[in-house]
C-alpha cells in the first residue's frame, strides 16, 4: 500500500474520536445496571489511559490527551444523564426497558432480544437500544401479541413468545 494512504507520516497531531451513539431527541438516557457498570468501567479505563500518558514523552502525547479529554467529556455527560431502570419495578407482563424478549418471526425462526440503553446496544449480541425500530415495535406488547415491524426495506409481524426480566447478563 502506498504511504499516501497511511497515517504514519501524518504530523497534524489530530486523532479521530468517534462520537458516541446519539440519544433520541428529548428521550431520557435509560440504562440497565449492567450498562451503567460498563459506562463506569469505561470511565476508569479512560482515567488509567490518561494517567499513563501524563508521564509519557511520546511525540503524540498532546493529541492523545486531547482525544482522551473529548471522549471523557462525552462519557461524563452520558453518565450524568443516566437514569437507572430497575427491571424488578417493570410490569412483567409487558415488554419494557430491560426486558428479555423471545419472538417468532413470520418465517418461523425464533430470536431473543434484550431492550437496553443506547450505550449498551449491540445488535449482533441481541442487545437492542430502546430507540431502535425493533425495540420500539416490541415495547408495550404482551405474550401472544403481534408486533408489526416496519423498516424502510420491509415489514414483518413478530409474535411475542416470552418476556423475562432476569439479571441482565445476556
Amino acid at each position: 500500500m502506498s504511504r499516501a494512504f497511511t497515517r504514519e507520516d501524518d504530523t497534524s497531531g489530530e486523532l479521530l474520536v468517534v462520537p458516541r451513539a446519539p440519544l433520541p431527541t428529548g428521550a431520557p438516557n435509560y440504562v440497565t445496571a449492567r450498562g451503567l457498570s460498563r459506562l463506569q468501567a469505561e470511565q476508569a479505563a479512560l482515567d488509567q489511559e490518561r494517567n499513563a500518558l501524563e508521564g509519557s514523552d511520546r511525540a503524540d502525547r498532546l493529541a492523545r490527551l486531547n482525544a482522551l479529554a473529548q471522549r471523557a467529556l462525552e462519557l461524563q455527560t452520558r453518565l450524568a444523564s443516566a437514569e437507572l431502570v430497575d427491571p424488578h419495578l417493570q410490569p412483567h407482563d409487558r415488554v419494557r426497558f430491560g426486558a428479555q424478549v423471545r419472538v417468532r418471526h413470520e418465517s418461523g425462526e425464533e430470536s431473543q432480544y434484550r431492550i437496553v440503553g443506547v450505550d449498551e446496544a449491540d445488535a449482533s449480541a441481541g442487545l437492542l437500544a430502546f430507540s431502535a425500530p425493533l425495540a420500539r415495535a416490541l415495547l408495550g406488547k404482551r405474550v401472544g401479541e403481534v408486533a408489526p415491524l416496519q423498516t424502510p426495506r420491509s415489514s414483518e409481524d413478530l409474535t411475542v413468545l416470552e418476556i423475562g426480566y432476569g439479571d441482565g447478563d445476556h
